[in-house]
């Protein structure tokens, strides 16, 4: 059973380079088995600084208050999918905490709880410390979906997933298959019935996901040190998270350590074959050496890798439109609708171009579909918003 509303990881991708913000992409079941000289992949006299990050027990924290709610609420419940359903009411329930979504909200659970803001990360990590307090059997699960890309101003964002499951408590003298599932928590609607391929991943994972994101925030920002004190905790904390990994060859690479990065790039592929950003980084690091056999021999497995992803598709018309190739942009993007055609974003990006293209009516009609066809409120208001500014725009005309 799937409880609608879901955990979605974002992922920002710069045009060049790209950037995990949030790990929820899988790592490759086929780990390493010789582990590397670590230190031979950390360049701490570069960008060691004396910065204090959150520590685990940091971010896995409860206070008293949210102690509290737990007693008095959750715990006096004995089933364990009213509790778990009671927990998820208290979380969005206008009358209790009335989350709002904020994708730049990398907190913790407490700093979550308090502030009543969460990003899919801290949201995640929130409803896990919540639920263990309750009592209640609960894992953190990934989910291996295809590659995902959503532009975001000069960014796009790569999107993996994760989510809660829930397990049936194990009593003395009651037989339970291992692992029976009684609930998936999933933030996520456009997740609801559909089947992904799915692992559980342990919670020193999810602190390396934390961050992970923190780090490639901080990345973003050009803070490097501080990017460089995120990243490296996060592989310290998983060594075996390639993301981590990928994101630290970035950091070198915009910072002109070529050689270390193509170092990191490898590991992180080592560790999982199917991280195709740091196999695109790769190819762009062998590319700027004058490799052109080695980076196109790349470039052409991650073509054939992404060909049937829709949002493949997506990510060319979105880079085509911001080089301002329009009518490749419309292209692209009509392929990816005719992939999947219940994309609210497919749309939304087909009535960026019928804009700039200075056709209103069509955009407004691509703007009704993207509406049509998503799932969450915050978006469905973004879009309004667009839309009534197309109708007037059309009067104006």
């Amino acid at each position: 059973m799937i409880f609608s509303r879901f955990i979605n990881f974002n992922v920002l991708v710069l045009v060049t380079l790209f950037i995990f913000l949030s790990a929820c992409q899988s790592t490759s079941q086929q780990r390493a088995t010789i582990q590397p000289d670590y230190n031979d992949l950390y360049l701490d006299d570069d960008f060691m600084q004396n910065h204090h990050i959150e520590s685990a027990e940091d971010v896995f924290a409860i206070d008293d208050e949210m102690q509290k709610m737990v007693i008095d609420k959750l715990l006096p419940i004995k089933s364990t999918k009213k509790r778990a359903r009671k927990l998820l009411e208290h979380l969005f329930s206008k009358d209790n905490i009335a989350l709002a979504y904020k994708n730049s909200a990398n907190l913790t659970a407490v700093e979550s709880y308090h502030s009543h803001t969460a990003n899919c990360m801290s949201l995640t990590i929130m409803a896990y410390v919540l639920a263990s307090e309750a009592e209640l059997d609960i894992k953190f699960q990934d989910v291996k979906v295809p590659e995902y890309w959503v532009r975001n101003g000069q960014y796009n964002m790569l999107t993996g997933h994760v989510n809660l499951v829930l397990t049936e408590p194990r009593t003395p003298g009651k037989m339970i298959i291992y692992g029976k599932e009684l609930l998936e928590i999933d933030f996520d609607p456009t997740m609801y019935k559909r089947t992904f391929p799915k692992k559980i991943v342990e919670k020193n994972t999810v602190l390396a996901m934390f961050y992970n994101n923190k780090g490639a925030e901080a990345l973003i920002s050009k803070e490097y040190t501080l990017a460089y004190r995120y990243l490296k905790q996060a592989t310290i904390v998983d060594p075996l998270f390639s993301p981590a990994w990928g994101n630290l060859g970035i950091l070198y690479k915009l910072n002109d350590h070529q050689m270390t990065a193509k170092k990191v790039y490898q590991q992180a592929i080592l560790l999982d074959k199917d991280n195709l950003t740091a196999l695109s980084n790769l190819s762009y690091l062998f590319k700027k050496e004058g490799k052109i056999e080695e980076a196109d021999k790349i470039e052409q497995l991650l073509h054939e890798k992404r060909i049937k992803n829709p949002y493949y598709h997506a990510l060319l018309a979105d880079e085509a439109f911001f080089r301002g190739e329009n009518l490749q942009a419309l292209k692209l993007y009509k392929k990816a609708i005719k992939m999947n055609r219940r994309v609210h974003e497919f749309y939304f990006g087909l009535a960026k171009v019928y804009y700039a293209l200075k056709d209103i009516p069509r955009a407004e009609r691509a703007i009704q579909k993207a509406l049509l066809h998503n799932k969450t409120t915050t978006i469905e208001n973004q879009y309004i918003a667009k839309l009534n500014f197309l109708r007037e725009a059309g009067v104006s005309h």
